[in-house]
């Protein structure tokens, strides 16, 4: 544990440092608790997600950076890689491909990353799967626009 706290404060530290230079992504340590987190990640411009503010927890075991955190969305997407209702997120980074190498910067980057470029051949949301994998990339497009509209743009008015 005491390997993982300094490796989280050290993670702190940088992310104080490159809060100006990553606009696209806002993490923030939990007050009390530094094995939990949370971003706001911006969705990349020039996809259905453009314009959206998504917020992702994290979750951080003590084994870290041995072992990946557990993150997934708080804010609904839809998305192939990304379970409806519960936010889980499929991303091999966090699970079998993971190395203590990543960071929790660097994972919030390769959500980005997903957001731009869906694994429909892996999906946790399979209706989201589905119209890709069919080649319905418009119908695609619309649901994810629809609900990055309803959940991750601010309210006007």
């Amino acid at each position: 544990m005491q390997a993982s706290s300094a490796r989280l404060f050290k993670e702190y530290k940088e992310v104080q440092r490159e809060k100006v230079a990553d606009p696209d992504i806002q993490l923030v340590c939990d007050d009390s608790n530094i094995f939990k987190w949370t971003a706001l990640i911006k969705g990349p411009s020039e996809t259905p997600f453009d314009g959206g503010v998504f917020q992702l927890a994290f979750s951080v075991p003590e084994q870290y950076p041995l072992q990946p955190p557990q993150v997934r969305f708080l804010t609904k997407i839809f998305h192939p890689n990304v379970h409806f209702k519960t936010g889980e997120i499929c991303l091999d980074i966090l699970k079998n491909a993971w190395s203590p190498a990543w960071t929790l910067q660097s994972v919030c980057r390769a959500i980005i990353a997903l957001m731009a470029h869906p694994e429909p051949d892996s999906p946790l949301n399979c209706d989201s799967g589905n119209l890709l994998r069919s080649g319905d990339i418009r119908g695609y497009q619309s649901m994810a626009r629809m609900y990055t509209r309803l959940a991750a743009m601010p309210k006007k008015g």
